[in-house]
């Protein structure tokens, strides 16, 4: 399992792998993790994050090129820094060893070309999952340029993906992604694919982590859930076609000021990680909108990414979980629960995978 990011990496792609591969060996399967040296991340890193991964689990790491001197060259890709590496390791392991398939998670979008020459080099099948898509608004409707609109890095980018694809996806023999519509838009890039074996196995929530959390109580160092006040807490990026839903968020909160104001006096709004980045200098996205309604006193946003086990403690000790996605296809086409989860006991759970609630239960139960 190729997974360029990995604990003790804090960016949202580490979770994938760590998540799967601990419950693989219930049907089967024995995995072992091919990801980065520690040492070469650019973000912070997190300990506790680390610690989450089970001993038994077999690691094995690679260098990737620093990051201070590819910057030089507009370079900061892990999955480019990291190629040669990951190629070297890759070829390492796969000869020392039979292994029985191949699976490359992306992001990064670059190790998925070394699918299509381990097949051929090895003959093993070769599955490859997609946590975002490789080709997607990156580029066409959002990018870098002013106002989040596309400019010429970003329309590169997306032709170069256009270009790249379809060189490692041809040469799979299975793909799987966290939603069905994420595949559904590779078979209408790629007809061909149509019959191509594919599963959706979205990002789920394991309950060890939890139980971690539980285990060693502490504030989440925030907001006081005891305060009487209503806290409704936000934790994960702001999508560049998320701000349309912010602003229908942030509007109906200006229309509660006005209609119901003891209601509004005591509501909480906190977002954090909202940049996806994890340097504290980090400009607010959420905050400036807040202002134009009128209803920034009600608003508090962390934008840099907290340390995963603190968005837990956030989560947990919130009045009320708040989930936003976009207005990108893959993010809403498939069936949606409540967005506003109430909080109460998690249940037990024994994979990582989630499992949606009984047709029989209302929104009203959650």
């Amino acid at each position: 399992m190729i997974s360029p990011h990995f604990p003790p990496d804090t960016t949202a792609g580490a979770h994938r792998v760590r998540l799967l591969a601990p419950h693989l060996e219930e049907y089967g399967w024995r995995p072992t993790v091919l990801s980065v040296d520690a040492r070469d991340y650019e973000g912070s890193l997190d300990p506790e994050l680390a610690a989450l991964v089970p001993q038994s689990l077999r690691v094995h790491r690679c260098r990737a090129l620093p990051v201070g001197s590819t910057r030089l060259f507009g370079v900061g890709d892990l999955g480019l820094r990291a190629y040669w590496g990951l190629r070297q390791a890759s070829r390492w392991l796969l000869s020392q060893q039979d292994f029985d398939a191949l699976f490359i998670t992306l992001y990064p979008t670059y190790p998925a070309l070394l699918g299509p020459k381990l097949k051929r080099r090895f003959g093993l099948p070769f599955v490859l999952d997609y946590q975002d898509p490789w080709v997607g608004a990156w580029g066409r409707t959002v990018g870098g340029g002013a106002g989040g609109k596309p400019d010429l890095r970003s329309r590169l980018s997306r032709r170069l993906a256009t270009w790249l694809e379809p060189r490692a996806v041809r040469s799979t023999d299975a793909l799987t992604a966290v939603s069905a519509r994420t595949y559904e838009e590779i078979f209408e890039r790629h007809p061909e694919l149509t019959e191509r074996p594919s599963a959706a196995i979205p990002l789920g929530g394991e309950a060890a982590d939890f139980a971690a959390v539980r285990d060693a109580p502490q504030a989440n160092g925030y907001f006081d859930p005891n305060d009487g006040d209503f806290h409704l807490c936000y934790v994960g990026t702001l999508l560049p076609l998320g701000f349309e839903t912010l602003r229908a968020l942030l509007a109906a909160v200006a229309r509660l000021r006005e209609g119901q104001p003891a209601i509004y006096a005591r509501l909480r709004l906190h977002f954090f990680g909202t940049s996806n980045q994890t340097t504290i200098r980090t400009e607010p996205r959420v905050l400036p909108i807040a202002g134009e309604f009128g209803i920034e006193e009600r608003v508090s946003e962390h934008p840099a990414r907290i340390p995963y086990l603190d968005a837990l403690r956030v989560l947990t000790q919130a009045s009320a979980v708040l989930m936003m996605g976009s207005s990108e296809r893959h993010y809403t086409a498939s069936k949606l629960y409540p967005g506003i989860l109430a909080r109460r006991p998690l249940p037990r759970a024994r994979s990582a995978i989630y499992s949606p609630p009984p047709a029989e239960r209302r929104p009203s139960d959650w």
